[in-house]
């Protein structure tokens, strides 16, 4: 709370600095815009800048380096026999002296030197807080007072401020970067570290899933099997039945209110259909389990099918409502962007209204309804909540919809839950998993590239 106390005290000061620049800009010309090189609000930008910004980034410094910095100095006024710990206890004693300090339960009782060292950790936390607030004070201070004597009618503001924004955005661009090849390469390592102990074939071929391992070679009952053919398949069928269910419904609303609606009744549906986007996942997930789910399946005894509680189906249908907003809303975007020339020299060619939607509308709106599919595919692959609530955990192979299965993120996040050691087969076998998520979905993008590509050429 006090990190964002400062950080907004920050942001105000730079909205200070911007008005008093503007205005001591202003006051230098006599008011006249004419004699200033740029407009007075990039001279107010700049002053903002130079205040504001190199507080911002010592900030970000410092509280990137102040938990090591204040771990290091706890650890040295320890005392000697807690100094010899192995690194695991030692690890352990930290977090129970963070857990002591903000008053979180602690894995076991504090002894006195716990408690001690919380003391000690809270007051090096506050030292810390006030020395940061001083050096941002002093530092937009000082920033300010340098931009004001700086300032003049013909210093050319605009370049230097739109440069500074230049650099922000390749800044920007270059961590978006880094990011994903970090992402990318820790897949890759920790996948070849699962592969060492399973091999790939198994894993891709294989077609038992069950990844408990033993912890002690006295260990029985959990030798650990992990053919992922079963949490692929199901994967492949929930997602299928959701995009029976959105991209139909999607396409065909979204064309209803492009094409069709009424200025009120689209003003009306549209936001309904919206409304979809912004329901939490787990109330998806409640609505399956407790609804979907038991009228599937009193539905299916009737009819003498035995449909389960939790099934791919229940999943399927409550997921494919859940993602129709993003093929609805996208679809309809990019149907209205298609220029009203191309209707009208349908209709000057004597075509119907169908008749345009379908060999007119439609392909010219092909490339974004494509990304619109795409984007709910990969909204379908990635959603976890309501597969653990409406079709289960159980890792089963099979293409019968009304049996329960489950899908690559359920494993994903089963497999991390708790406290696991990031060396065994169990914990690796998430970023194997991560990793075919992840090439899935690169293909999944390529193919719809190709797919968009090929449509202009041949329209255009």
């Amino acid at each position: 709370m006090s990190t964002f106390i400062l950080i907004s005290v920050l942001l105000l000061f730079m909205v200070f600095a911007y008005q008093i620049g503007k205005k001591r800009v202003l006051q230098t010309a006599n008011k006249d815009h004419k004699k200033l090189h740029s407009l007075p609000g990039y001279y107010g930008v700049y002053i903002a800048i130079l205040c504001g910004l190199p507080a911002l980034f010592i900030t970000g410094i410092w509280l990137s380096l102040e938990n090591q910095i204040i771990e290091l100095i706890l650890l040295s006024e320890l005392p000697d026999k807690l100094r010899t710990l192995s690194t695991g206890e030692i690890n352990l004693l930290v977090n129970d002296i963070r857990n002591v300090a903000s008053n979180n339960i602690s894995s076991r009782e504090p002894s006195e030197p716990v408690l001690s060292a919380a003391l000690r950790y809270n007051q090096l936390r506050n030292i810390s807080f006030v020395s940061l607030a001083v050096s941002c004070l002093v530092i937009c201070i000082v920033g300010l007072s340098i931009g004001l004597k700086k300032l003049n009618p013909s210093m050319r503001a605009r370049p230097i401020v739109e440069g500074i924004a230049r650099w922000a955005l390749l800044i920007a661009s270059i961590i978006a970067v880094l990011t994903t090849i970090g992402i990318v390469l820790s897949l890759i390592f920790e996948s070849i570290r699962f592969f060492e102990v399973v091999s790939p074939l198994e894993f891709l071929f294989g077609l038992n899933w069950s990844p408990q391992t033993a912890l002690r070679e006295d260990q029985i009952g959990a030798s650990g099997a992990f053919g992922a053919v079963p949490i692929f398949a199901g994967t492949l069928l929930i997602t299928l039945i959701a995009m029976l269910v959105s991209v139909p419904v999607g396409l065909l609303s979204a064309i209803y209110m492009a094409e069709y609606a009424s200025s009120q009744v689209r003003g009306i549906v549209k936001p309904v259909l919206e409304i979809l986007a912004g329901i939490p996942t787990v109330v998806y997930g409640f609505f399956a389990a407790l609804t979907i789910g038991p009228s599937l399946r009193g539905f299916g005894d009737s009819l003498g099918l035995g449909v389960a509680s939790e099934s791919a189906l229940v999943a399927g249908l409550v997921m494919g409502v859940m993602i129709i907003p993003f093929v609805s809303s996208l679809s309809d975007d990019v149907i209205n962007a298609v220029p009203q020339s191309l209707r009208d020299g349908a209709y000057a060619l004597g075509a119907t209204e169908s008749e345009t939607v379908r060999q007119v509308v439609l392909p010219a709106a092909l490339h974004g309804i494509v990304g619109a599919i795409l984007l709910a595919v990969s909204r379908a692959i990635g959603e976890t909540m309501i597969v653990v609530m409406a079709a289960g955990l159980a890792a089963n192979l099979t293409a019968n919809p009304f049996e329960a299965v489950t899908t690559v993120t359920v494993q994903i996040v089963t497999l991390l839950v708790g406290d696991q050691e990031f060396d065994s087969a169990k914990t690796l076998a998430a970023f194997a998993l991560g990793l075919v998520l992840f090439l899935v979905t690169l293909v999944l993008n390529i193919i719809a590239l190709v797919v968009v590509r090929r449509y202009r050429e041949e329209y255009e």
